[in-house]
């Protein structure tokens, strides 16, 4: 796991091991980890999961008497303020990577710059930065930036990335917006661990004859370092649990195992002991 998940992780344990005292519910805000194990697990530990839909509804229950965890991703100003006046007490495990992109958004805005967050806008990460600013805009690609940077002339324009983008993503949204000509700052916001991880697994590629990614098919880190993978031009497979594992893959003399942000410690070391047997039967 990355630092943020697993500090968020962390504090949930920690939470709920209170509860068995205090008798307090344990909730996230939203699944706290892209990974369906993960979160089964922690259900398992008594820590439900509030979907943000409710909390953004009028359907919102009485949380007297609860705490409410804020995933890594982070939440808008408005949806804690929900879960506030609802009686919850706040538990924040935002990234810090990510407090400070939201810093950064309401600084720019403040400060009268176009704050445009480039990522994926159904993420959770860009979903709560939006709501920590009054309009800032969203670009998922060089398309759609291009559209954005037409209508945006004499603007002055603040780039924030996802934490979890791949750089060149980045670098191509950018290059569009200076291409028009528009006064443009970016900031550096793309977690170290992300290009890391992405780095390495392209290393781990060259030594191996095929390679497993392990991980959420709902977390956006893994389904990247999965097509990482596959643009090596090695066999590949995103794979959540041991149960996926499939011959084929024992067949091969060498292969690499690497793992999404929010995949736990657990399911990488038994993945890697059924793999393990399976070349030794």
């Amino acid at each position: 796991m990355c630092m943020g998940v697993r500090r968020a992780e962390q504090l949930a344990r920690q939470a709920a091991e209170k509860a068995v005292e205090t008798g307090e519910r344990v909730f996230t805000y939203g699944p706290l980890i892209h990974n369906p194990q993960a979160v089964e697990e922690l259900e398992r530990h008594g820590v439900g999961v509030l979907d943000p839909a409710l909390v953004e509804s009028e359907r919102l229950p009485d949380l007297h008497g609860a705490v409410v965890i804020i995933r890594a991703h982070g939440a808008s100003l408005a949806a804690i303020d929900r879960l506030k006046s609802a009686g919850a007490r706040i538990v924040d495990a935002t990234c810090p990577r990510v407090i400070r992109s939201q810093r950064l958004a309401r600084r720019y805005e403040k400060e009268g710059w176009q704050v445009v967050l480039v990522g994926d806008p159904s993420h959770g990460e860009i979903a709560g930065i939006l709501g920590h600013t009054a309009d800032a805009l969203v670009a998922d690609s060089p398309a759609q930036a291009r559209l954005l940077a037409a209508s945006l002339k004499g603007r002055r324009i603040a780039l924030i990335a996802q934490t979890t983008i791949r750089e060149e993503e980045y670098e191509a949204v950018i290059d569009v917006f200076r291409d028009q000509e528009l006064v443009v700052t970016s900031e550096k916001t793309i977690c170290p661990a992300t290009r890391e991880r992405q780095d390495a697994l392209i290393e781990l590629c060259s030594l191996v004859d095929a390679v497993i990614i392990i991980g959420g098919r709902n977390s956006a880190n893994t389904r990247r370092l999965f097509a990482a993978a596959m643009g090596c031009g090695k066999p590949a497979w995103h794979i959540e649990t041991a149960r996926e594992l499939v011959p084929e893959m024992a067949q091969f003399a060498r292969v690499g195992i690497t793992a999404g942000a929010s995949t736990p410690d657990f399911i990488v070391d038994e993945i890697e002991n059924a793999l393990a047997a399976m070349a030794g039967a």
